[in-house]
């Protein structure tokens, strides 16, 4: 199976599955400072939230975003 048809089929699956298969794919990788990433993370999501709910960014809902993602990539 190719990487786009993967894709293709991943991006058809509920939302909660989504995130599944991005929480095992990414733990599949060994990361020496796992902590420190996930402190990062933490962080730049109080920022993100912090930044929309101070209106200084506008969200945009995921269908766009995966409507955008189709167009772009032929999907």
């Amino acid at each position: 199976m190719s990487v786009k048809s993967l894709l293709h089929e991943a991006l058809g699956l509920p939302p909660i599955e989504r995130a599944f298969l991005i929480e095992e794919l990414l733990s599949s990788f060994e990361f020496s400072n796992r902590k420190e990433i996930d402190e990062l993370w933490a962080k730049e999501a109080e920022k993100r939230i912090s930044e929309i709910e101070s209106g200084k960014v506008k969200s945009i809902p995921g269908e766009k975003v995966f409507e955008e993602i189709r167009n772009r990539f032929n999907l």
